[in-house]
């Protein structure tokens, strides 16, 4: 059985970038740390680092090895987190894990409608990544998730929520802005900021190499404000969830529809095998409900909704 200490000194060897960085920030000797991830390393039967001159750099196995802990983590996290509201409180909030994209306007907008039929109640909103919402929904850690589509997640019960189609974000003074479309074949040649790993990178990626167009992408944002961002700056054009970036209004940039089409999906889950209580059920159809009012405000147009 793995020893938790050792985890946690990896943990600290990941974040600090190093095993003298970690141990100056647990107060421990460096030896110490070596030593615990020689050991760690010997009961997994892998290295998890590449020493040298006082650093440490993770092996591919290494990297894969910290995701998995990070899930667990944020499971024991969660689960502490829980065990403190429950102590303060006496019970646990309702629990809603939610994607960037939503989070600003349309579940503050739910869960605001929530409050007035029901004054008291609690929530508690949560924006991990979206292996994180699938995972604790499958294990009863959130209520509700709204998260892109995944595959292999037992224990789920899922529904479509919201599909639209992505948009080109592009500096107001581009050349390309005066365009009310914007094809794949404009942006042969242009400087792009990709998104994080995902099917939707993965989407806009595969639209462009069958368009015949080397991708140019020597920026990467996860998340759409950061990418709108560093539009905002020149430094290149993304292609972006409308929702997200429609509320990005202060900033010097343009938003056209793209061609081909790319569908991004989100879909509503929650624990499989048990029925939702009256305020889950009472917030899911709440959530339908500024959907619709954002789709209808916004005028998105709705995909196989």
């Amino acid at each position: 059985m793995m020893n938790p200490a050792h985890l946690d000194l990896f943990r600290a060897v990941m974040r600090h970038g190093g095993m003298t960085r970690a141990a100056a920030s647990l107060g421990i000797g460096q030896p110490h740390v070596s030593r615990a991830i020689a050991q760690l390393e010997a009961e997994l039967g892998f290295l998890l680092f590449v020493r040298g001159h006082g650093s440490a750099v993770p092996t591919r196995e290494g990297e894969a090895f910290a995701r998995e802990v990070e899930r667990t983590y944020a499971g024991l996290d969660h689960l502490h987190a829980a065990a403190r509201q429950i102590r303060e409180l006496g019970t646990g909030p309702l629990r809603v894990a939610c994607q960037p994209a939503l989070v600003s306007r349309l579940v503050p907008s739910a869960i605001r409608r929530l409050t007035i039929e029901h004054p008291g109640v609690r929530v508690a909103v949560h924006v991990p990544s979206p292996d994180t919402i699938w995972a604790w929904a499958a294990s009863g850690q959130c209520d509700i998730g709204l998260v892109r589509p995944r595959s292999g997640h037992a224990g789920v019960a899922s529904e479509p929520f919201l599909t639209v189609e992505a948009v080109c974000a592009l500096p107001k003074r581009h050349a390309l802005a005066a365009k009310r479309v914007i094809s794949v074949e404009d942006l042969a040649g242009e400087i792009m900021i990709a998104g994080g790993p995902g099917v939707f990178q993965q989407a806009i990626e595969d639209t462009l190499a069958q368009a015949g167009i080397a991708p140019l992408f020597p920026f990467m944002a996860q998340y759409t404000a950061a990418r709108c961002g560093l539009v905002a700056e020149g430094l290149g054009l993304a292609i972006v969830d409308p929702v997200a970036s429609r509320d990005l209004a202060g900033l010097p940039i343009v938003l056209r529809p793209f061609r081909p089409r790319i569908p991004i999906e989100t879909v509503l889950i929650r624990p499989a095998g048990q029925p939702p209580d009256h305020l889950t059920e009472r917030l899911i159809g709440l959530l339908r409900a500024e959907r619709d009012g954002l789709v209808a405000e916004r005028g998105f147009e709705p995909v196989g909704r």
